[in-house]
């Protein structure tokens, strides 16, 4: 199984930056597939980011893609959300997901981590 930890979360002012992390452990990191997601107080998760079945590319949220960057440092172990221009709207409960098989279902959750932006 794939054990997730995000760290990063924080109080950021519109229009700053933050990157979240993602540490991934208990299997390789070619044997499986992380995306980002959030949750909103009030709201049902929503994806954010995660790497296409090909792995060529990266499928962004509409209301993220153009802020939000998509990285993986396989040495580490770690995935990782640079996210800029954040606003109030990006307030959420950010998790990371693992999936073994591209396109197939998210079937191990990180704890999340806290994201506020406000001034």
């Amino acid at each position: 199984q794939v054990q997730l930890v995000e760290s990063g979360g924080g109080l950021v002012q519109p229009g700053g930056s933050l990157r979240l992390s993602c540490a991934a452990s208990g299997r390789a990191c070619n044997s499986y597939s992380l995306g980002w997601f959030r949750q909103a107080p009030g709201k049902e998760r929503e994806f954010v980011a995660f790497r296409n079945s090909g792995g060529i590319s990266t499928v962004y949220a509409d209301s993220v893609r153009g802020r939000f960057t998509y990285s993986k440092d396989n040495a580490k172990n770690t995935v990782y959300l640079q996210m800029n221009s954040l606003k109030p709207e990006d307030t959420a409960v950010y998790f990371c997901a693992a999936r073994l098989i591209l396109g197939g279902p998210w079937d191990y959750w990180g704890q999340g981590t806290q994201v506020t932006v406000s001034s």
